[in-house]
């Protein structure tokens, strides 16, 4: 018996989830099951987009047919593209942006869809994302600037300096419980978000210039910059395992890091073509992705 409720998707679902899989393995299939788990008694529909996975783990879409479709692309073009791929293969108004490796916890899609609908001008919402252990992994962020790569999630100074206004700037779960409201923040991962796709389709969609990483907070800033706002909601959560996908390919996702996060600070930061802080900003970013990769292998 397939794992899907055997229904086909109406003409237009409510809901669509996009995936962009790249040697996920099970843990697609864990992702697409939280999603047949929680949605079984709606219209939806899932687009999976497979970016040549070595595993043949896009396969794993077909076992949750006709629910879920596939979509197999001959070459990787990366997250934001992927991600840009599913958004046009669906109709429906809510999309529920959502990594291979992650998956709801039960009652966490209701929970978003009312925050999305009732805030006014809220383009996206995003849940509480916990690591396997429990862990909260602080994805409800400010936006990224000289401090981050010093004070951001993953820092050594951030835990041990976390009540600092500028760790706390840098990373907001930790100022709020899965008891309390929803807040505004300035961005939320997009390794699980929720949003309008009216919203998505007037900034016109990740912006496919990263490959990886970071295109979550540009497309954050550019709804924001279209009057929209974005909401982090802790009463919903999701688990995320994360790496699974860019494990097998760690050299590339430490160079497509650092690429992408002298992107973003060109883009937003120092948009001027010679302003004085661009050449700090990418020596310090070369530098230490020289040091990751001299340490992973």
């Amino acid at each position: 018996m397939k794992p899907s409720d055997g229904a086909g998707p109406s003409k237009r679902p409510d809901i669509a989830a996009l995936i962009v899989n790249y040697n996920a393995g099970d843990e697609l299939r864990r992702a697409l099951q939280s999603l047949v788990d929680e949605l079984h008694h709606r219209a939806w529909e899932a687009v999976v987009v497979d970016n040549a996975s070595a595993d043949d783990s896009g396969r794993i879409a077909e076992e949750f047919a006709p629910r879920v479709r596939l979509i197999r692309n001959a070459e990787n073009v990366g997250f934001g593209r992927g991600v840009n791929i599913a958004l046009a293969a669906t109709t429906a108004r809510h999309v529920l942006i959502m990594n291979p490796d992650c998956r709801l916890v039960a009652g966490a899609l209701p929970v978003l869809q009312h925050e999305l609908d009732v805030a006014p001008g809220c383009a996206l919402v995003g849940p509480r994302i916990l690591s396997p252990d429990g862990t909260v992994q602080g994805t409800a962020r400010g936006d990224p600037d000289m401090l981050t790569g010093v004070f951001g999630r993953a820092s050594a100074l951030r835990k041990l300096l976390p009540n600092l206004a500028v760790s706390k700037r840098n990373v907001l779960d930790n100022t709020v419980t899965a008891d309390d409201a929803s807040i505004v923040v300035d961005w939320v991962s997009g390794a699980c978000m929720l949003a309008h796709r009216e919203a998505l389709e007037r900034v016109g969609g990740f912006d496919e210039r990263y490959f990886l990483y970071w295109e979550d907070a540009d497309l954050c800033r550019r709804l924001r910059g279209a009057g929209y706002h974005i909401r982090y909601v802790p009463a919903a959560s999701a688990v995320h395992r994360v790496g699974q996908s860019s494990s097998t390919v760690r050299a590339m996702a430490i160079r497509a890091f650092h690429e992408s996060a002298y992107l973003y600070y060109a883009t937003h930061v120092a948009p001027a073509a010679l302003h004085p802080k661009r050449p700090i900003a990418k020596a310090l970013l070369a530098a230490r992705c020289w040091w990751l990769l001299r340490n992973a292998t």
